[in-house]
């Protein structure tokens, strides 16, 4: 990319660079010309989409390379490697690829069921055995395998009719023996287990439905243009909207971990594509569901089930032809970038989004191409004008190069001239303007839980449980790109799978805009941050009440300490002060008032969080304050001294928690610069708060849990002011102070588990047991 814009002409460059809406054709239409008369473009493109290249394609040879590796770490008990080369193998090996005249794929599936039952994993090697089969229903190995697993599990019924089944399409008669004897062994089993219920497999992504009574109307102001808004009133915690995504496309960060589909963290047994080596699926269904080809029996596999009685072909049918992987009425959005191509591994995934969003347009009108209507996608608002001439460039090539790219995917002729590719720049920048970024909630292991709940000494991560947000992918709701910024939002967006819902956090008024927060809200970073950080992702000046408005926490976030010990006062720096006084320059009456006394008379400001700074600080003569003097008593402190000791106090409280060495000692006398630090910044400073947390993980290492309790609850106090009590952040911080609590035996834990269950039933609803399972473990040991 950065070649390619080096080499643009200055003038075709500047052209793009003054470019609106409106010229897009024409400045599409110069740089189409001058890219396909440029050699390394055309070379680029062909490395990108030649089908003779495919270089995330599939390989019958390295399939067998790591196939052969697993089996020597598997001959030496080595399972985790033996796993990892069965995986491998199995996201090169072509379907149609056979060894010793079995298909390659079914085997490499018994292969890795072995070894998750060698493992205990025994139904994730069931599920590997039932995709051996749906490509081989004659295997012997697989259905003995899937035999011994349902056995492990008590399914002794399943068990015993898998057995069947392998020994009659077993063809050696030391096969047939072998099978005959784990017979015997199940039979026994069961008989001694005193219970012959079959038990079934289970979906195990229930959900839970809510009724969605909520009408939104869109609603239009001048500061923000279209919104939405309720027409009646809503209740705090009320899900006031659902919505399945346009199109969605997984981040490249998590390529590797979670589900290409359905975003979800991936199990042990993931699923390979069958057509690509890209991407990885976490089940059969969501490989179906983007476009991937089901592994069906071939016809040959079935000759021999004449030799078995109805109830077993019955049986082999239930097993191989699941009723969950019917093909649901869902666009394939990974179809057109399969086959071994190699654009979609190398593209910005917002680039490969837009290629989805293109192509289903182009299903939904029934494959017509002949120019890009993209329905409701194309009311969707955008900024081109207002980005930086860098930026246009890029969206000029990244749009020509997707074009082409499409242009050579299978059953799509996508037409390639400036008006497509201005198209193309427009959606790209609505890409950027509108799609959302689907989190996962990442909650320790309960079984990590548990151990550290048995055991009062510290458990190798530090008995501390910490909700850690995953970026896991990016999607288009067109419904939800309605929904208004906020710094301080009132609703709160979550995922179930890929299905976005929106949540009130608080009560709203009927006729009241519901707006999310695009990024870092009040009490993350402060005002100016948090406008510089939305205009350069999203072209728009925050206008909203926190950006606005006089808060309590755009005071204090990154305030510091009156040299007086005993001054409660703040000292801001001067960029902090003129953020604040442009906020008060667009209020009626107050530009050349000098007491903080007649701010409070203002109905436009809050009152609530002026008062507390009032009460709390004694702010006065706020419009002739200058940088580095106390806002209550006036005193003067040296902000370049003291930027310099805070920085030094939390680079020393760093390498002292990140020793490898860390001990009681080495904490204790990190406790001085802690000391320092508390005395250079305000109390309710943001880095002190991360210091506090930060001391609280490494006492938890050393044992110290009553010192990281008292540390942990710091912490909180801090972020209460910050935000406010009931915020998610202080509930992921509760999270923290619970496990603690609970390590201690503390009576307090029942206090905080309750509290932090409510605020997550405010965010989540009757959701937050499917996002955080654990927290019933929390709740069962409070």
């Amino acid at each position: 990319m950065e070649k390619l814009k080096s080499l643009v002409p200055g003038t075709l460059k500047q052209i793009i660079a003054e470019s609106i809406t409106d010229d897009l054709p024409s400045t599409c239409s110069s740089l189409l010309d001058f890219l396909l008369h440029f050699e390394p473009f055309q070379q680029m493109v062909k490395d990108l989409t030649d089908p003779e290249v495919a270089l995330c394609g599939k390989s019958k040879e390295g399939a067998l390379e790591s196939k052969h590796k697993g089996n020597r770490c598997f001959l030496t008990s080595d399972y985790a490697n033996a796993l990892d080369f069965y995986t491998q193998a199995l996201r090169v090996a072509p379907m149609d690829a056979h060894e010793a005249d079995r298909n390659l794929v079914a085997t490499l599936y018994v292969n890795r069921a072995s070894v998750l039952q060698k493992m205990g994993l025994v139904r994730e090697c069931v599920r590997d055995c039932n995709r051996a089969l749906r490509i081989s229903s004659n295997y012997a190995k697989a259905w003995f395998r899937r035999g011994k697993a349902n056995a492990a599990m008590g399914r002794y019924e399943d068990a015993i009719c898998d057995l069947d089944v392998a020994k009659i399409v077993e063809a050696s008669d030391g096969g047939k023996k072998q099978i005959e004897s784990e017979i015997k062994v199940v039979l026994d089993q069961q008989y001694r287990a005193a219970s012959s219920s079959r038990q079934h497999n289970q979906n195990d992504s229930i959900v839970l439905d809510e009724p969605q009574q909520m009408k939104l109307q869109c609603v239009t102001t001048p500061e923000k243009g279209k919104g939405l808004a309720s027409m009646v009133d809503i209740l705090q915690a009320s899900l006031v909207h659902t919505e399945d995504p346009f199109a969605t496309i997984i981040l490249k960060p998590c390529r590797e971990t979670h589900c290409h589909y359905c975003l979800n963290e991936l199990p042990v047994d993931k699923v390979p594509c069958t057509s690509c080596s890209i991407p990885w699926y976490c089940s059969q269904k969501c490989r179906i569901e983007a476009g991937g080809e089901m592994c069906c029996d071939y016809p040959n596999n079935r000759s021999i089930h004449k030799y078995l009685s109805d109830d077993l072909q019955r049986y082999i049918v239930n097993t191989t032809l699941h009723a969950d992987y019917e093909r649901a009425n869902q666009i394939p959005e990974h179809k057109h970038e399969c086959n071994g191509v190699h654009w979609p591994a190398v593209l910005p995934s917002e680039i490969v989004l837009v290629g989805r969003v293109l192509v289903n347009s182009i299903i939904k009108r029934g494959g017509s191409t002949d120019h890009f209507n993209l329905g409701a996608i194309s009311d969707l608002s955008h900024h081109y004008s207002r980005m930086s001439p860098e930026s246009k460039l890029e969206l000029h090539i990244y749009a020509t190069v997707l074009s082409c790219c499409l242009q050579h995917c299978n059953g799509f002729e996508v037409p390639v001239n400036g008006i497509s590719i201005s198209q193309i720049v427009v959606l790209i920048s609505q890409i950027r303007v509108n799609s959302m970024t689907i989190v996962r909630m990442k909650f320790p292991d309960h079984h990590e839980l548990e151990d550290q709940f048995g055991n009062l000494s510290p458990w190798k991560g530090g008995p501390t449980s910490n909700v850690e947000q995953v970026r896991a992918g990016q999607a288009i709701y067109t419904s939800a790109s309605l929904f208004n910024h906020s710094c301080q939002p009132n609703i709160h967006a979550y995922f179930l799978s890929r299905t976005l819902h929106i949540r009130t956090t608080e009560f709203v008024a009927a006729g009241c805009p519901l707006e999310l927060s695009y990024g870092p809200q009040v009490g993350q970073w402060d005002c100016k941050d948090r406008i510089t950080f939305l205009e350069d992702e999203y072209s728009f000046r925050c206008q909203c009440t926190g950006c606005s408005k006089m808060n309590f926490s755009d005071l204090v976030l990154n305030a510091f300490h009156c040299v007086k010990p005993n001054c409660s006062g703040i000292v801001l720096e001067s960029s902090v002060i003129n953020c604040e006084k442009e906020k008060l320059k667009h209020l009626p009456n107050i530009i050349n008032t000098d007491s903080i006394d007649s701010l409070l008379q203002a109905e436009e400001l809050n009152i609530d969080d002026i008062s507390k700074a009032v009460n709390d600080m004694q702010i006065n003569s706020f419009f002739q304050l200058n940088p580095g003097y106390c806002l209550k008593c006036g005193t003067y402190r040296d902000l370049e001294s003291a930027s310099v000791a805070a920085n030094n106090c939390i680079r020393r409280l760093q390498n002292s928690i990140d020793s490898k060495t860390i001990s009681r000692t080495t904490l204790l006398g990190a406790l001085s610069s802690l000391g320092v630090l508390r005395s250079t910044l305000h109390a309710y400073n943001r880095k002190i708060a991360e210091a506090e947390d930060n001391f609280a993980q490494a006492f938890c290492l050393v044992g110290e849990l009553q010192s990281a309790m008292e540390h942990c609850k710091a912490s909180i106090e801090i972020l209460e002011k910050l935000y406010n009590c009931n915020h998610i952040v202080v509930g992921y911080e509760l999270v923290k102070l619970s496990s603690i609590q609970l390590s201690l035996r503390d009576s307090g834990a029942v206090d905080s588990i309750d509290r932090l269950y409510q605020i997550f039933s405010c965010y989540y609803g009757s959701h937050t047991d499917v996002i955080f399972p654990d927290l019933q473990f929390l709740r069962k040991e409070g």
